[in-house]
């Protein structure tokens, strides 16, 4: 019943108008101003009619029930008072010359889609008030602490060298001594093994042979301590993941559990590997993103920077391949089978969340030109720039620490390897002349050195090999020599001096057989002629001949330049005389009868820009010239920089399985998710300690349905939606939605791309993308049990128990694979693994079920 207007005298000096004051919304009130506001219009004014009235009171948004499902710490972790705030929806009128009664506008405030803001709570009274408010924090310490018992119980039960320590151990040794050298990987890591190996008290002095007892010389067990390290803070950083994605209590137990008490984190985990710091980046970058996403209300905020700044920077330690060599190489040369990019996988996660953020952004009209590009410049600054910086700082620091010359020399650029201590190619003579013995690199990515031996092509002309070949040797060894139809090079006669435009022959110091080109196709390259060795000293033809371009000299400037050539720093290309086509070494591997080289042949197209064409005077040998000054020596390290990272992934490319060989440690892809096999870690004799590679099945094989379920939901839900039902509010969908993209795309990102590889595979291939399995398997589980309306407190708690004792049972039943296997293993009860994990799977569904 509407009630009656009421007479009320107003003074007309007081009045405004005759139309009623409408007030401003309350959003734009400061936030004291807006309480006061609340407080004062909560209740209908007593002259306004029950529909007016209506919609002139406060709308709660999303709420069940009298508070709502966000009371305390429900359903997603709540943040009490905090969460009933963000909710709230205004009315505002909109009067633009229209009946101000009857035009709405609705104001919808951001939807938030993970942890929402908790209110600040007061200073605690007690030391049980002050454990409840801290219990956030208290929770992981105790996971952290049990994680220190996984990880470093028995650590140093087995004192040989087991499984990849013989690799990134031996790469320690090369930082302590100072030794360049090279490795398919990014430094970040194995500088860390270093650092580890050097606060151990190590010397570098241990080759890490394949399962060689460590010597007492090598503290190993410590070095294993710090590497575990990364493994043990795995663990808090699930835990702290979870929350920030909005997950329950349960959830976020379920998350740190099944983190600490997977076998497969666990072994990884447990040696002088680069693994456990791979997954600790890998969780870290997964953790600033949920961060920052939570302080998105705030924008521009000291949080909201430093959370977007950290994300940035564990993108650039998570990398383990350059980001634009690789994206350029995948455009521009799809021949390569495959391009290993572990950290670039997080990395797309992070630029399709900063995609679709920004489409928001672009979407949202209240947002001013200005303030789209400066959340625009930020994202390009910390996510694009800042992890680039950190990604190059660890190349620089690389190359500060190996200054001296060590077994990867060769995978670099010459003018590099000239800077290195004990390397002698800065005392080579500078200008060339005829009769100086000398190696020529390829300055292809990844080049090697003109290389020939007594070996001949089982296919085409059946003449001496030639290659390229990435290691120092006699074989690389050639000299200059005048065309058959001039004048015998004398030794004693005047010095002439290689020029641009000289017509020469190259002659194979060792063999004295010429190199040689002719009309046969090349073993591999079949578009390209074959290259050979041909003749000897005295017996050759005019398909010796090659022609000298010079291209550029780094000091002198382009080719036309130059006239002299000089070593290390000119650039030529060397063409055939008769044929017209260029010497070429374009990474094509031949196979084993040319022991896995690099084949050389002419290529019949003149691209002046490929630079598979380019060579340079490495080393360079004659006693009748003086030596170069070290002052014309010096390599930019932009070019070192991108050179190293292309050659790495060329060489990572080349990791393909090989047809005549049987792998039996490696797996595909589709064997991961449901744990077909496993990776034996050393050897299998019955008196060693052996370790095994197998993830815990009730995870694995949970994570792998859990993505297919929750695909399935959100179909489901997306359907009913359409035929207008509504299952959820907007935050519950909007919540929902962002932990299941995060969880999904996550795993897409990181395991499809190694449907596509050529290069051979392994188990833990599949680590990092395990941890958003677990992520999509707590949602799912938070989503039909733990924050279920219509399950009970009790209902809840036993479901969480039963998954509780599955986790811990399964472990303990596998925990011998990463403590240690002692006697003959086919006395195991480990390899009953598939029948008793069925088992104790279908009991734990069936109890959960009842």
């Amino acid at each position: 019943m509407q009630p009656s207007a009421i007479a009320v005298d107003i003074d007309s000096s007081d009045a405004a108008s005759d139309f009623e004051e409408v007030p401003y919304p309350a959003e734009y009130y400061s936030n004291t101003t807006r309480q006061a506001y609340r407080a004062e219009e909560e209740l209908p004014l007593h002259y306004m009619s029950e529909e007016k009235a209506r919609r002139r009171v406060v709308q709660r948004g999303g709420g069940h029930g009298e508070d709502g499902p966000y009371e305390g710490s429900g359903a997603h972790g709540g943040g009490g008072v905090a969460e009933k705030e963000a909710l709230f929806e205004y009315q505002e009128y909109d009067d633009a010359g229209k009946d101000v009664y009857n035009k709405v506008r609705t104001i919808q405030p951001r939807i938030a889609s993970g942890r929402l803001p908790a209110q600040p709570l007061p200073p605690p009274t007690s030391v049980k008030e002050f454990l409840w408010q801290n219990s956030e924090h208290i929770v992981p310490i105790i996971y952290t602490l049990f994680s220190c018992w996984t990880r470093y119980h028995k650590i140093g039960a087995s004192n040989i060298v087991v499984w990849d320590e013989a690799h990134f151990g031996k790469f320690a040794s090369h930082y302590l001594k100072r030794e360049f050298y090279f490795d398919v990987h990014p430094p970040l890591g194995k500088m860390l093994v270093g650092l580890a190996g050097l606060l151990s008290g190590y010397n570098g002095g241990f080759e890490f042979k394949s399962g060689e007892v460590y010597p007492d010389t090598v503290p190993f067990v410590a070095m294993r301590v710090m590497m575990a390290t990364f493994g043990v803070l795995m663990v808090p950083l699930a835990w702290y993941t979870a929350l920030e994605l909005g997950m329950s209590q349960w959830a976020a137990h379920l998350t740190t559990l099944m983190v600490l008490l997977d076998v497969g984190w666990l072994v990884i985990s447990r040696f002088i590997l680069l693994d456990s710091m791979l997954l600790f980046f890998t969780f870290l970058t997964v953790f600033c993103l949920s961060r920052f996403h939570n302080e998105q209300y705030d924008p521009f905020s000291i949080d909201w920077w430093a959370w977007l700044t950290f994300t940035g920077i564990s993108i650039g330690c998570v990398t383990r391949r350059a980001i634009f060599p690789s994206c350029l190489f995948l455009l521009l040369k799809p021949i390569y089978p495959s391009v290993k990019m572990i950290g670039l996988f997080v990395t797309s996660l992070v630029g399709v969340y900063t995609i679709e953020d920004l489409w928001d952004k672009f979407g949202d009209t209240k947002l001013t030109v200005k303030e789209q590009a400066k959340h625009w410049a930020a994202r390009v600054l910390c996510l694009i720039v800042v992890p680039i910086l950190v990604f190059m700082a660890a190349f620089k620091v690389h190359f500060l620490v190996l200054n001296h010359s060590g077994p990867g020399d060769a995978q670099m650029p010459s003018l590099f390897q000239a800077n290195l201590i004990g390397n002698d190619f800065a005392k080579n003579p500078l200008e060339i002349a005829y009769g100086s013995k000398l190696t020529l690199k390829n300055m292809g990515w990844g080049g090697g050195l003109l290389h020939s031996h007594v070996q001949t092509y089982p296919v085409g002309s059946n003449q001496q090999q030639v290659t390229c070949y990435h290691y120092k040797d006699t074989n690389n060894d050639w000299t200059i020599l005048p065309r058959w139809d001039e004048p015998t090079y004398d030794p004693e006669g005047e010095l002439r001096y290689l020029q641009n435009g000289d017509v020469i022959r190259l002659n194979h110091v060792p063999t004295t057989r010429n190199l040689h080109s002719h009309s046969v196709v090349a073993p591999v390259t079949k578009l390209n002629y074959e290259v050979s060795c041909y003749g000897n000293a005295t017996i050759g033809d005019k398909h010796d001949y090659w022609k000298v371009e010079v291209v550029d000299d780094i000091k002198r400037g382009k080719g036309n330049a130059v006239d002299r050539i000089h070593s290390l720093t000119t650039r030529l290309r060397f063409k055939h005389q008769v044929l017209g086509c260029y010497l070429s070494a374009a990474n094509a591997v031949l196979p084993q009868w040319g022991f896995k080289q690099i084949e050389v042949s002419c290529d019949k197209e003149n691209n002046v820009d490929d630079v598979h064409t380019y060579w340079n005077v490495e080393s360079h040998w004659n006693d009748r010239l003086p030596a170069g000054d070290m002052k014309l020596y010096r390599s930019p390290f932009l070019r070192d920089f991108w050179h190293l990272n292309v050659a790495m992934m060329t060489s990572n490319n080349a990791l393909v399985p090989d047809p005549d060989k049987e792998d039996i440690l490696a797996s595909k892809p589709f064997d991961w998710p449901l744990l077909h096999l496993g990776l034996r870690m050393c050897g299998w004799g019955d008196t060693q300690i052996k370790y095994y590679l197998l993830g815990t099945p009730v995870i694995w094989w949970g994570g792998t349905v859990s993505l297919v379920v929750g695909v399935l939901t959100f179909g489901w839900y997306v359907l009913r939606r359409q035929r207008r039902y509504v299952d959820m509010d907007a935050r519950e969908w909007e919540h929902f939605v962002y932990v299941g993209k995060i969880a999904l795309f996550g795993w897409f990102f990181h395991f499809v791309p190694f449907l596509i590889m050529g290069r051979v595979t392994y188990l833990h291939h599949y680590l990092p993308t395990l941890y958003f399995s677990v992520l999509m398997l707590a949602h799912v589980l938070d989503h039909f049990v733990f924050s279920a309306r219509r399950l009970s407190e009790k209902t809840k708690a036993i479901t969480f128990g039963v998954c509780v004792v599955l986790l811990v049972g399964s472990f303990w039943w596998f925990k011998s694979l990463a403590f240690g296997i002692h006697g003959p293993i086919a006395e195991s009860k480990g390899l009953r693994w598939r029948k008793v994990s069925f088992f104790v799977l279908c009991f734990g569904v069936c109890v959960s079920g009842c």
